[in-house]
């Protein structure tokens, strides 16, 4: 599993840090606004290996973290706006094409309007997750301010905290990029996981339904 991962890997880090070398600051943009669109460009790699430009005076420690952050945030209101008009045009008007029902996207805005914000907050600082995580949002049409508010808040600690280690261990960046491998690994197992779990529930529902119904039938 590590050996297929890392062979998907390996070439996006190979080529955010060419990006982030020939580019400097705005390649960190060109890389990490893709990163919150859904386009998994690990942001591992581009900003450790920023922070190890810092240590080698290229650029400042707030410069770095904050262009990264500032393009989290541009990918994100993108993936957000996709999620948003998508659900209007796509999935409200043609939603039995994809087997989404009203019932199954008031059910998205329930739960945004009460778990939303601790998602949109904490993701962001969840490998793979973080990616994906504005899409839904703006599916459930959480309010953009508070939305962009907890991107944000959420962006900077996790970014902050790459590039604070790329600085600190300078050129041993590489490797702590490998062993942040390991939390993506996790990360995508816990997201395994779940889904095997949400999927038992669906089946055991959808038995107990069908045996209601021939109870009554009989």
């Amino acid at each position: 599993m590590s050996l297929v991962l890392a062979s998907i890997t390996d070439p996006l880090v190979n080529f955010a840090v060419r990006v982030v070398g020939d580019l400097g600051l705005p390649g960190i943009f060109l890389l990490m606004a893709p990163e919150s669109a859904c386009i998994p460009i690990p942001s591992e790699a581009t900003m450790l290996f920023a922070g190890f430009n810092v240590s080698k005076g290229e650029y400042s420690l707030f410069a770095a973290v904050a262009v990264g952050s500032l393009a989290n945030l541009v990918g994100s209101w993108i993936a957000y706006a996709v999620g948003y008009y998508g659900r209007l045009e796509l999935l409200e008007k043609h939603g039995k094409v994809f087997h989404v029902k009203p019932s199954h996207l008031a059910w998205a805005d329930r739960w945004f309007a009460k778990y939303g914000d601790a998602a949109v907050f904490f993701s962001r600082m969840l490998p793979i997750i973080r990616t994906f995580i504005s899409l839904p949002a703006g599916v459930a049409r959480m309010p953009f301010w508070r939305f962009t508010v907890l991107t944000l808040a959420g962006c900077i600690p996790w970014i902050l905290m790459l590039t604070l280690i790329g600085r600190s261990v300078g050129a041993n960046w590489d490797r702590w990029k490998n062993h942040l491998h390991y939390v993506d690994y996790a990360v995508a197992a816990l997201i395994l996981v779940g889904i095997a779990v949400l999927f038992l529930r669906w089946w055991r529902r959808r038995g107990r339904g069908r045996g209601d119904v021939a109870a009554q039938d009989a």
